[in-house]
C-alpha cells in the first residue's frame, strides 16, 4: 500500500479479534516513512469510543472503564461519537511494533510522553488498524522519570481473556524494547528536542472521521 501524504487525514481504529470496531480516531499525517508513521491531532478531532468509556470520562469514574472491559469480553458494546479533548497529540507508530510512542501537549508545551502497548498496525485505505492492550508507560517530558500505568486494568483484561498469553508475551518483550529505547535515547527519544518543540499546525483543521467510516455498525457482534 502506498504511503500516506503529509496533511492527509487517517483513521486509527482499534479492532477486536472478532472484527468488531472498538474505537475510531481521526488523525492527520505528519510524516510516513519506512521507520514509522507519525500522525497528530488537536482538540476537536472526531472520535468514536465505547459509550462506557465516554461515560467514565464525563463522570470522572474509572470504575466504569471496568464495565467497558466486561462488555468487551461479552462481545457486545455500543460506540458513541465524541471529540478529542484538552491536549494536542503527536503519535509515532512503527508498523511492526507492539507499541506506539505518543506525546501530549498543553498550552504550556509538552506535558508528557505516553507509550501505548498495542497490536502492530494493519494498513487500510483510510488509515490503520491496531488494538490497545491496556497497559501503558508514562514518561516525564525530560525523559528523566517514568511509571507504569493501568497495571490493574491489564490484570483484569488478562483474567477476562481479552489479552491472550501470546499477546502477553509480546507485551513483555515490547516493555523491554521501550525501556531500552529510553536508556539509549533511540527512536523518537533520539530527537526529543524537536518533539518537545512540536505544536499542532494551526492551518490544519481538526481531523474528521470520513462519513463512510462513521457509518460502521456501532454495536459489536457477539462472539470471541
Amino acid at each position: 500500500m502506498d504511503s500516506f501524504e503529509a496533511g492527509q487525514t487517517v483513521v486509527r481504529r482499534e479492532v477486536h479479534r472478532t472484527g468488531a470496531v472498538w474505537s475510531e480516531h481521526a488523525l492527520r499525517v505528519v510524516a510516513d516513512t519506512s521507520e514509522a508513521l507519525v500522525a497528530a491531532c488537536a482538540p476537536g478531532a472526531e472520535t468514536r469510543w465505547p459509550a462506557l468509556y465516554v461515560k467514565a470520562r464525563d463522570e470522572g469514574d474509572r470504575s466504569v472503564r471496568t464495565e467497558a472491559f466486561d462488555a468487551m469480553a461479552t462481545g457486545v458494546w455500543e460506540l458513541a461519537d465524541a471529540v478529542w479533548q484538552e491536549t494536542e497529540l503527536l503519535l509515532w507508530k512503527p508498523s511492526a511494533a507492539w507499541f506506539s510512542v505518543n506525546a501530549f501537549y498543553t498550552s504550556r508545551g509538552l506535558r508528557n510522553w505516553y507509550v501505548n502497548f498495542e497490536h502492530p498496525t494493519r494498513r487500510t485505505t483510510n488509515g490503520f488498524d491496531t488494538f490497545d492492550l491496556t497497559v501503558d508507560l508514562v514518561v516525564g517530558p525530560d525523559l528523566s522519570r517514568w511509571e507504569w500505568k493501568d497495571e490493574d486494568e491489564y490484570a483484569h483484561v488478562r483474567r477476562l481473556g481479552i489479552v491472550t498469553d501470546i499477546e502477553h508475551r509480546a507485551v513483555d518483550a515490547a516493555r523491554g524494547q521501550v525501556l531500552a529505547m529510553l536508556a539509549e535515547r533511540s527512536g523518537p527519544f533520539a530527537d526529543a528536542a524537536s518533539w518537545t518543540a512540536w505544536r499542532w499546525n494551526p492551518a490544519w483543521p481538526a481531523p474528521r472521521l470520513p462519513r463512510m467510516q462513521k457509518a460502521v455498525q456501532g454495536v459489536a457482534p457477539a462472539g470471541g
